[in-house]
């Protein structure tokens, strides 16, 4: 009788129900954010995926000649103080801010779940440990942290990428160890216990789908904020190097130009501007069709 009651308690789905996630996509759809954020999103991958294909020309090509050009029907961005194709350089740096971020992202949260899971589960010292670790990283802005470490390590993208996933992974660490420490006291979880179940598969099949959906939809908002950090730290000088065309590298390479070239700097700052917008805006519906406490709505 107890092993039937508790094996039906572990049949329970780890993860949301296919009711639940219907119920969520129709929410969803009926956000009119989303559809903007949707449509923002679907031509910054388009960008990344076809860029450097469809450019109208080689975004590293120098042509003094055609020095600092106005937009015009032969460059539709302008070029930029060496002659190279504005519009070119714009959709390849689609690609690299887009990967950048990606990368950054899936060191962070491969990092942060993976601790946070160890924290909200066992406790005690490893708990204690890992959370002190994690007070002393968000003492610091996120930002300064990994501008910190970036020159430590000197300028370059891969050392952005590294600095800005180091400064980030505490924040999922924080996420995941607080949904563990409620769901590990659920009855499924108990059930699973009671039955022998491991510590390894309690975390992946009990414990981890139910905080998938939450890690998810922090990655959906952070992903546009990663970009702009991406950005930020190349246009000081410790992200992308010349000839690399990431957008924020593009606007350092415009400061002297605002005045006569006004081209040069918007149309980089404009890539930037609507990508933190549309993964802002996909986020937050994400975030408001997907939340369980929002679920009856």
């Amino acid at each position: 009788m107890l092993s039937s009651t508790l094996a039906s308690a572990t049949s329970v789905r780890a993860g949301p129900g296919t009711s639940y996630l219907r119920r969520s996509f129709r929410l969803l759809g009926r956000i009119p954010a989303a559809w903007i954020g949707v449509a923002i999103v679907a031509l910054l991958l388009l960008a990344a995926l076809a860029g450097p294909a469809v450019a109208p020309q080689d975004p590293y090509h120098i042509s003094a000649a055609d020095k600092l050009r106005p937009p015009s029907p032969a460059h539709w961005f302008g070029t930029d103080d060496l002659g190279r194709d504005l519009l070119s350089r714009v959709l390849t740096g689609a690609r690299i801010s887009l990967a950048v971020s990606v990368v950054v992202l899936a060191l962070a949260m491969t990092l942060g779940v993976g601790l946070g899971l160890i924290a909200g589960y066992w406790g005690g010292w490893a708990d204690e440990a890992l959370m002190r670790t994690t007070d002393v990283f968000l003492a610091f802005p996120r930002l300064v942290l990994a501008i910190v470490i970036a020159a430590t390590l000197g300028a370059g993208l891969s050392n952005t990428v590294f600095a800005i996933a180091l400064s980030w992974w505490p924040w999922y660490t924080r996420l995941v160890r607080g949904q563990i420490l409620s769901l590990r006291e659920m009855e499924y979880v108990q059930a699973a216990v009671s039955l022998g179940g491991g510590p390894r598969r309690i975390l992946m099949r009990h414990l981890l789908p139910n905080v998938a959906t939450t890690v998810v939809i922090q990655a959906s908002i952070d992903i546009g904020f990663a970009i702009l950090a991406t950005a930020s730290l190349s246009f000081i000088g410790l992200g992308a190097q010349p000839p690399t065309p990431e957008w924020g590298a593009l606007i350092a390479q415009a400061r002297s130009y605002m005045v006569d070239a006004w081209w040069y700097p918007t149309f980089p700052g404009l890539a930037i501007f609507f990508a933190v917008l549309g993964f802002n805006l996909l986020g937050n519906a994400i975030r408001d069709a997907f939340d369980p406490k929002l679920g009856s709505k």
